[in-house]
């Protein structure tokens, strides 16, 4: 039976976040609902699997709320549960970046995917994949640069040190499914950064509208589930988790005998080079 995947998040004030844990929580286990729900004052972030019923009848109690009633979920599907458990849970953030910055008060300029192709085209842009560098290894856009941080607290180093406000003024940003972009231009702007765009809807929305032939996007998008990877149209993708390591890996590079990959074993020298997905 085909699941719906959802992923959704919103910068909302939720004063009362704590006591809509038990609610939802209960809400979720009573229509089969498995995934991560995290809540916390700045609002609520999401990815949640169901039959195509279940994740309609969530949604409309989530859109009750009137705080919520604009909440644009991105919609994907999965032929085996991507998620083993139910988790709700209460956090100070709802993506970490271990910095008060507050997007409820300020954020980058929001583009549409249709309009994503012209800005990070424009060589006065500077392009920057907020991901961790596990992630960005697998696909990213075009001319983006990696900051190469193994967790998004280490995203603030990078800007400081990378990247000055009067040399960049123009930047653009993505992620996965627009929240770690959307606080982390809301960092940029508190910097004195003062062309700070980033994509609507993340990678997700865009690998969802834009069409092969128009697309800038280069191999694969991680996905923090058991599908490992998504491709254009939000396609099931071909990587797999190394079961040492648990770096995503492509099937072609993990060792079918020591259960490795080149992550986490040398690589023989007479073994032919890993393709990277970017350069495909």
């Amino acid at each position: 039976m085909s699941l719906v995947v959802a992923t959704f998040y919103k910068f909302v004030p939720l004063p009362d976040f704590a006591e809509m844990r038990s609610p939802l929580h209960e809400l979720c286990e009573s229509l089969g609902i498995r995934g991560t729900l995290l809540l916390a004052e700045e609002g609520i972030n999401g990815t949640l699997a169901g039959t195509a019923a279940a994740i309609a009848q969530f949604l409309d109690q989530l859109r009750a709320d009137p705080r919520l009633a604009d909440l644009d979920p991105k919609a994907s599907s999965a032929e085996l549960p991507p998620f083993d458990r139910l988790k709700v849970r209460l956090k100070k953030e709802i993506v970490t970046l271990g910095l008060p910055v507050d997007p409820n008060q300020q954020v980058g300029t929001y583009v549409e995917p249709q309009d994503w192709n012209a800005l990070i085209a424009d060589p006065d842009v500077v392009v920057i994949d907020t991901r961790n560098d596990y992630e960005v290894s697998i696909g990213t856009f075009e001319r983006s640069q990696n900051p190469q941080t193994r967790s998004f607290r280490q995203f603030p180093e990078y800007v400081q040190r990378h990247l000055d406000p009067a040399q960049h003024p123009k930047v653009a940003l993505f992620c996965t499914g627009g929240i770690r972009c959307e606080k982390a231009s809301s960092f940029m702007l508190s910097q004195g950064f003062q062309e700070v765009y980033h994509l609507q809807g993340g990678i997700l929305k865009y690998l969802e509208e834009i069409p092969q032939d128009e697309s800038l996007w280069q191999g694969e998008c991680f996905v923090f589930d058991q599908r490992v990877a998504v491709q254009q149209g939000l396609a099931l993708g071909t990587y797999q988790m190394c079961p040492a390591c648990g770096h995503p890996v492509s099937p072609e590079a993990l060792s079918p005998n020591a259960g490795s990959c080149p992550h986490c074993a040398p690589i023989a020298p007479s073994a032919p080079p890993i393709p990277h997905p970017d350069k495909k």
